[in-house]
């Protein structure tokens, strides 16, 4: 404990122009704190503190100048000598440089003396086997990457450049803001470590970090580093005002900015973080009315005072000078010397001297306490002696900061963004524009009032600094090989994906239900659709298919209105009314693709069609095989006339309907047709259809189907040549070369086309193909029947028989007078005879036999001298039983 002890007494009329005058708000701080501490007559009552104040140069050469003449006690160094018994410190504090404490550290490390640091928090100082005499005040800064993260993302900037200082701290930050910036991608364009030195380099211009800021992609820098790091940077910034970048720095920048008096540098515009701090109670009245002659002693202040005032108030240290004004005070300083704002570093010795003094405090009264001789009065205290009670030191400020142990303030930590801004002459503010609240890592809150925020030169509006420019809704990032996460190019969303976000990684698959809008910024939901009724398509559809019931109806009342005729008869009357009524199946079986499907109808739809137009087939094919049957079955003997007399030619239908039969019920038993949804046809829609199930048994029934129709085809191809007027067989082959030709032309369009336009693909065959054996079979016969009646009639027969006479028994007679095998072409007057055409056996039939027994009843009708025709229908009626 001594009287305060100028060091440097430097001639007050050689004014530095370049000292940092913001730094001399820590010794004010100490002076107000080693005031309030004597005037408190709780804390060390009876006892009062004093104090050497040293200056700290920026040298490597001089950096332990002033602690080997602080430790000397004299103004001459003198290495292990005490001078001063009565004065020897028991504590130092100093800042702000963590190389200055580290530097005397190991030299205090030789007397056990305390040293209290009120910089930034250093892990490295923290290593107590390196440091055990060493205290900090400042709390650990690890939110402070967070807080910067978090102002970055407010603001989108993702690109951006760190200028770090090239030491241990540095080194930890970087890594703890490198992690934070891969967590939120964020990416880095430039890594600059700036040089740990304390001299000012004398070639700004040649500054590389500086250099390199002008190729620099990025609008936005972090800067962190020690004061000397700082001013370097600063200083070389007077030389690059045509930067103009947003930077973001820590709270010891303010050291710096307040105190550059070139017009709008290179750092206006930018923010500063800080921690939260309470106003100490009483410090700004006190730089408010501060003066000289308070502390004559202090030859700072008296420099300071002329430097702003041009004049030295009487009583200070080096005299009185000049006339000051009466309301003279440190609150009117320049503008580019800004004391009444208080610092961090102010708050923190603020906090170390009450830490010494509470620490002193507890120690003299656990002295008292055991009895110590001497402890009331003039206790002899060594400076080892106060450790015990600086590490277990606990205490409340006047502030209202609760100080641990470890330096730490127990409240919730909180730091202020500021927006520093910057007039000509020097002229420069630094304002509050926001604050980020961590009460743990889960939960924090950033709020930043942009409307107070003053940008850069050249910025109207919040800049921007991305590697590649945000992909919009509706797009997607692709990152490029080789570049940061943060260089991507953007491409539109896939099909059926969108992003309503900006700057997605990967877009999202919309629903089966719903679509992708034009902008594939939402999912709309689809349209459910079917081949409706109400649809063109399936309205053409159902129209034809009951167009053609109706035909086929009108048909089928024709036969039956006209079912004793000739046509009728000779054409086998039953199975034509089972063909007829099979065409009228299948028509409306086209009816159940049409409509809203469900369960039912999916089951009904392949399965009904399938039976239907087997019958159909199979019944065409009887009707071919009974042609065929009745020109080979009239030789004697033969056992075709046994089959044919039979009607074994009608038994096709029920057996190949059996076999459809058994096909479709294993079809339905195993894997039958379900409802089903297609949401790819058609942009926009869900179309609902019947699946086929088992795909094994719906072309197994197709192809049963087709050999059916195929064969039936082959036989009627076969016939079409054979003798008779009413004969089918041409017609027969031309409906079968129809519905061949329609359903081979199906498979591969039903396999080209999906949703409803299968279906109706599906429909379409099923009309044409009934169509076709609707008109090729019967349109000729209606034809005869409603338009030619003559011809369907035995008068009409009669008729055209008498014109023909002559020239049948010209030809006969020849070929029986040569011997010739009789191969007459028999025509509709034989087959016009009622007696005939009442065994329902068809004409050919006749035709044959009459051409095998012409001989007789030509030569029995001469005798006789009846008719030929009578005595033909007599011979027939003799071989009816045959």
């Amino acid at each position: 404990m001594s009287q305060q002890s100028p060091t440097i007494h430097p001639d007050y009329t050689k004014i530095p122009q370049r000292w940092f005058w913001k730094n001399y708000q820590y010794t004010l701080a100490f002076h107000y704190a080693i005031d309030q501490i004597n005037k408190d007559s709780h804390l060390l009552p009876n006892l009062s503190l004093g104090y050497h104040i040293y200056n700290v140069f920026h040298s490597d050469r001089r950096t332990l100048q002033n602690a080997l003449l602080w430790l000397s006690g004299s103004d001459e160094i003198l290495p292990n000598y005490q001078c001063t018994m009565r004065s020897k410190s028991v504590s130092i504090i100093v800042g702000t440089s963590s190389a200055f404490s580290a530097e005397i550290g190991a030299l205090l490390e030789l007397y056990k003396t305390p040293q209290i640091t009120y910089g930034l928090f250093d892990p490295m100082l923290n290593d107590k086997d390196q440091f055990p005499s060493l205290y900090q005040m400042a709390a650990k800064d690890n939110l402070l990457a967070h807080t910067m993260i978090a102002l970055l993302l407010h603001f989108g900037w993702t690109w951006v450049s760190l200028f770090i200082s090239d030491d241990m701290k540095g080194e930890q930050f970087l890594q703890i803001l490198k992690a934070e910036m891969v967590k939120n991608e964020i990416c880095v364009a430039l890594i600059e470590k700036l040089p740990a030195t304390k001299v000012i380099m004398r070639r700004p211009r040649e500054f590389t970090p500086m250099t390199r800021i002008k190729v620099s992609s990025a609008n936005v820098h972090i800067l962190y580093g020690e004061v000397g790091s700082l001013i370097i940077i600063d200083t070389s910034a007077e030389y690059f005002l045509e930067i103009g970048k947003v930077w973001i720095m820590t709270s010891k920048w303010d050291i710096v900015v307040y105190e550059m008096d070139h017009m709008l540098h290179s750092f206006h515009g930018s923010f500063t973080v800080s921690p939260q701090k309470k106003e100490i109670p009483g410090f700004k009245h006190f730089l408010k009315t501060v003066k000289p002659s308070q502390y004559p002693e202090d030859v700072y202040l008296s420099i300071l005072w002329f430097y702003a005032f041009d004049c030295l108030p009487h009583g200070s240290l080096l005299g009185k000078y000049g006339v000051c004004q009466p309301n003279a005070s440190l609150q009117f300083m320049p503008a580019n010397i800004d004391i009444m704002m208080v610092s961090d570093s102010s708050h923190r010795i603020y906090n170390a001297v009450y830490r010494v003094a509470h620490a002193l405090h507890k120690m003299l009264l656990q002295k008292i306490e055991m009895g110590s001789p001497g402890a009331s009065n003039q206790p002899k205290i060594l400076p080892w002696q106060l450790h015990p009670f600086l590490r277990k030191m606990q205490f409340t400020n006047s502030a209202g900061d609760h100080i641990s142990s470890d330096g730490k303030i127990s409240s919730v930590t909180q730091y202020d963004i500021q927006n520093i801004v910057n007039f000509p002459a020097g002229l420069g503010l630094m304002i509050k524009v926001g604050e980020f609240v961590c009460t743990s890592p889960f939960d924090q809150d950033l709020v930043i009032k942009e409307e107070m925020i003053e940008w850069p030169i050249g910025f109207t509006k919040t800049p921007q600094s991305v590697c590649s420019q945000s992909c919009g809704p509706g797009f997607w990032k692709i990152l490029e090989e080789g570049r940061p996460a943060c260089c991507f190019t953007c491409d539109f969303c896939p099909e059926g994906y969108i992003s309503n976000q900006t700057d997605t990684v990967q877009c999202l698959q919309c629903p089966t239900h719903e679509y992708p809008n034009n902008k594939k910024n939402r999912c709309l939901p689809k349209v459910i659709t079917f081949l409706a009724l109400d649809d063109s398509v399936g309205m053409a559809l159902a129209c034809a298919a009951l167009v053609f019931s109706l035909s086929t109806a009108v048909v089928f009342g024709v036969f039956v209105k006209h079912h004793d005729t000739p046509i009728v008869k000779a054409n086998n009357r039953t199975l034509s009314y089972i063909l007829l009524i099979s065409l009228l199946l299948c028509f409306l079986c086209s009816l159940l693709f049409i409509g809203h499907p469900n369960t039912t109808t999916c089951a009904l739809q392949q399965t009904i069609f399938a039976l239907v137009f087997t019958v159909a087939v199979s019944t065409i094919l009887a009707k071919t095989i009974t042609v065929i049957l009745a020109f080979k079955a009239m030789k004697p003997g033969r056992t075709m006339r046994w089959f044919l007399i039979s009607g074994a030619p009608n038994a096709v239908i029920p057996i190949c309907s059996l076999i459809q039969l058994i096909l479709c019920g294993i079809w339905l038993g195993t894997f039958p047709p379900f409802l089903d949804v297609d949401t790819q046809a058609e942009y926009g829609r869900i179309i609902l259809i019947c699946n086929t199930g088992s795909v094994t048994a719906f072309y197994s029934v197709l192809g049963y189907l087709g050999s059916l129709a195929l064969g039936s085809f082959t036989v009627a191809f076969l016939a079409r040549k054979l003798p008779d007027t009413f004969n089918e067989a041409k017609f027969l082959t031309f409906s079968m070369l129809l519905f061949c030709s329609v359903w081979l032309t199906f498979l591969p369009v039903y396999h080209s086309t999906k949703g409803k336009e299968m279906v109706a693909v599906e429909v379409f065959s099923i009309l044409a193909s009934s169509a076709g054996l609707l008109g090729f079979i019967f349109a000729p016969k209606c034809y005869i029947i409603l338009l030619r009646p003559d011809k369907n009639s035995w008068k009409g027969v009669k008729n055209t028989r008498a014109s023909r006479k002559n020239r049948h028994s010209e030809g006969l007679a020849g070929k029986s007078q040569r011997g010739e095998g009789l191969h007459y072409q028999c025509t509709s007057p034989f087959v016009a005879t009622e007696e005939i055409l009442r065994v329902l056996i068809p004409e050919t039939i006749f035709c044959l036999v009459y051409e095998h027994r012409f001989p007789r009843w030509l030569q029995e009708a001469n005798e006789t001298q009846d008719g030929w025709e009578q005595s033909a229908q007599t011979h027939w009626k003799k071989h009816q039983d045959t």
